[in-house]
């Protein structure tokens, strides 16, 4: 696109000076005990405006280092965060920086606002062309980042911009904090709702209401005695299969499982029951390491699961999706595979609660070995147990006992077998389940009207970033003193500079 009459093209090389950082010796305190002056690096870069940092520097320290002056540009050229954005900020106090940051000095005429903004407003473009191939951290570029090229308004009109934009995105950001505060609500408000349906409170009244006609003791019971008769079901095919006589006393191998102690869990309401998961759950295992080469999804058709798939909504997030081919991959996958109906649920983390249910799309799934299976027995609801995983009573118990190795935060299924579940009566469970799916939707209704609405408000920022740097967010004034004036002023008086170094260097020089 064109640009104004009085506007040019430049670069942050003409426009301002490049100032680089780094990181003094951390065996020496002198740099670093009691130190006053700011030394940024990428984990202050959270906010537009810098006035602070979370480590400082000594006066000694500026003897390796430069001290960037107030109002300049600073940007982050080494991280992991620039696969996704690139963090721009101004210093409101002079600072020093580290080697995975850059400093832009503007020249006299070029506010650092309306720079960082610009580079804002062409952040995929940036990303996309200033980018280093082949590092293990995302990197940028200094030279590439030095010579993007950047639209220059006149000095009057600059100033004019940024005016415009201080009022219009602030305005975007009061409301884009409303809409973040909204979103925290509706999380809170979700587990409150989750805490309530697995503890009691949310059916209180009901269940004064419909006595049951079989108690979550009585249901539990039922549940073992069934449990067991299906083992010795399966274990006599198997006898009958291998053209055996069932041994003497054979169903004495039969393992009851371990019921659970109920010394600090809390009293549940009257006609419910403590349980354990394996106690619910046909069986609770995990799956398996992918094969090496997932296919692509046109040749084949079962989904194969990560935890990238599962949320702490309950449900499958598909926006990251791989397939494996159901014939070429069955024997090797035969313990990950899963099925409509069954219940999944992180077990490497951070973060941990993160379940979703398997629904019925596809006859069969697969699942990777961060990923538990419950299979839930008849009686127990599987919404009801999606429920419970997902509540902070549950999450809590799992985290107060996981293995947290380098950061990492592992569930063994021995401590997912033993997880204590509450058994409401049948009638409840049914009951529970059709509250939580009334609230729960209204409730993702407003999350998704939220999330829309947040999408909406980047792209509006996006546009009007754009329209700022190609001319059309505020009028020119032809009065305004053109910007190939200014540009112009800027190299000779980096030309001045650059003769009067060299004069004092040779003057230096002389014996």
């Amino acid at each position: 696109m064109a640009l104004p009459p009085d506007w040019c093209f430049s670069t942050l090389e003409e426009v301002s000076r490049s100032v680089g950082g780094g990181t003094p010796s951390k065996s020496d305190p002198t740099f670093w005990v009691n130190g006053t002056v700011p030394w940024v690096s990428p984990k202050d870069m959270k906010t537009f405006s810098v006035t602070s940092s979370e480590d400082a520097l000594t006066v000694k320290a500026l003897d390796r280092l430069t001290l960037i002056p107030a109002e300049s540009l600073l940007v982050v050229v080494r991280s992991g965060i620039l696969s996704r954005t690139l963090p721009v900020a101004i210093n409101k106090v002079p600072v020093t920086i580290n080697q995975d940051m850059r400093a832009f000095v503007p020249g006299a005429g070029i506010l650092s606002k309306y720079l960082a903004w610009q580079l804002m407003a062409k952040e995929r473009e940036i990303l996309s062309n200033c980018s280093k191939d082949g590092t293990t951290v995302a990197s940028i570029e200094g030279p590439s980042l030095a010579r993007f090229s950047l639209s220059i308004a006149p000095a009057a009109e600059q100033a004019r911009i940024v005016a415009k934009l201080d009022e219009l995105l602030s305005d975007l950001d009061a409301g884009v904090a409303e809409l973040k505060a909204a979103q925290k609500k509706l999380a809170q408000y979700r587990q409150s709702l989750l805490k309530a349906a697995v503890d009691g409170a949310l059916t209180a009244e009901w269940r004064a209401q419909h006595p049951p006609t079989e108690t979550g003791a009585q249901l539990l019971a039922r549940i073992l005695t069934e449990r067991r008769a299906r083992w010795e079901a399966k274990q006599l095919a198997k006898f009958k299969e291998q053209g055996k006589v069932p041994p003497k006393e054979w169903r004495k191998k039969y393992t009851e499982p371990v019921r659970p102690d109920n010394t600090d869990l809390p009293e549940l309401p009257q006609g419910w029951v403590w349980a354990i998961a394996e106690q619910l759950c046909e069986f609770i295992t995990k799956g398996t390491t992918p094969p090496k080469e997932l296919d692509d999804g046109r040749l084949a058709e079962v989904p194969f699961l990560r935890v990238t798939n599962l949320t702490d909504t309950g449900e499958l997030n598909f926006s990251d999706r791989v397939y494996v081919a159901g014939e070429t991959h069955r024997g090797f996958l035969a313990r990950s595979m899963v099925y409509p109906g069954d219940v999944l649920m992180n077990i490497v983390g951070p973060p941990l609660g993160q379940v979703s249910l398997v629904p019925n799309d596809y006859p069969e799934w697969n699942i990777n070995q961060a990923i538990a299976i419950f299979r839930a027995v008849p009686g127990l609801s599987i919404s009801f147990l999606r429920s419970w995983l997902l509540s902070p009573t549950a999450v809590q118990w799992l985290k107060a006992r996981a293995k947290t190795t380098a950061g990492q935060a592992n569930l063994t299924l021995e401590l997912c077998r033993s997880l204590p579940i509450p058994l409401p009566p049948s009638n409840e469970q049914i009951e529970i389940t059709n509250l939580i799916d009334i609230v729960l939707r209204a409730a993702s209704d407003q999350v998704d009207v939220v999330e829309k609405s947040l999408k909406q408000s980047s792209a509006q920022r996006q546009n009007i970033l754009r329209a700022a740097f190609v001319g059309q967010l505020v009028p020119q004034d032809p009065n305004d003193e053109p910007a190939s004036v200014l540009l112009e002023r800027i190299r000779v008086q980096r030309a001045g500079q650059g003769a009067a170094s060299s004069g004092r260097r040779r003057r230096a020089e002389k014996p």
